[in-house]
């Protein structure tokens, strides 16, 4: 089993892939810079646990 994350991740995840779906994919770095252009997230961890779960939810779509 993997690990779980938290749900507001999933939440924050989500809802950006709902709103600006089309503009990720599966690579992890241009992810990372698209949440910093379309969220406030200040936390460096924060922005990459939900570029990495993005991330996930985009690889297993393809």
């Amino acid at each position: 089993m993997g690990r779980s994350r938290q749900t507001y991740i999933r939440n924050i995840g989500k809802k950006l892939l709902d709103y600006h779906g089309r503009k990720f994919d599966s690579d992890f770095d241009e992810n990372k810079e698209k949440i910093e252009e379309l969220t406030d997230i200040n936390s460096k961890k924060l922005r990459n646990r939900v570029a990495g779960f993005i991330t996930h939810v985009k690889s297993s779509e393809e």
